[in-house]
């Protein structure tokens, strides 16, 4: 789902796992230094400053760049990375929500909410597996429009969804 409102840019995506409980797949997330465990092309994540686990804790994500067609060598090698801040975290509700500080990958704004929660299948045990819901809203990026970036969030969140669960059952 996306839309444009007054220049912004807001979208969601939403991955469902069958397996694992909200309860187990809220720790993954709420480790928020360990992206690179998760997340395709994170190749390091760590704490800049702050607190684990509470807002105001920055970490700063290095990402390899998809070298495209007819790229020359130093951009296929250019390490793109951004700051993020960590603005809200509610371990109870699984939920939290950050921001973009510093980027070079043309980020001007952009706040991201995620939320895990269980899968009540009418008994309300919460034991059926759980969705994780990426929700962001942001300034327009150059180079990149709304519905590829949307796609990009969507692709991201299947993968993550994916490797955690997969951790999760393994264990």
């Amino acid at each position: 789902m996306t839309e444009e409102t007054q220049g912004k840019w807001e979208g969601k995506a939403t991955v469902e796992l069958r397996g694992p409980t909200a309860d187990q797949v809220w720790p993954c997330l709420e480790d928020f230094c360990n992206l690179q465990k998760w997340l395709p092309r994170v190749d390091t994540c760590y704490r800049v400053e702050g607190e684990l686990g509470q807002p105001g804790l920055v970490r700063c994500c290095n990402f390899s760049k998809v070298p495209s067609e007819g790229s020359h060598e130093d951009e296929e090698n250019k390490v793109i990375w951004a700051k993020e801040k960590l603005i809200m975290i509610n371990p109870s509700e699984r939920c939290l929500s950050y921001e973009i500080l510093e980027n070079n990958a043309g980020f001007k704004s952009y706040v991201a909410n995620i939320k895990v929660s269980p899968i009540n299948d009418g008994d309300g045990d919460g034991q059926h597996g759980c969705t994780i819901e990426w929700s962001f809203i942001a300034d327009p990026i150059e180079g990149w429009p709304l519905e590829d970036f949307n796609s990009y969030i969507n692709s991201s969140l299947q993968f993550m969804g994916k490797k955690m669960e997969q951790d999760v059952l393994s264990r």
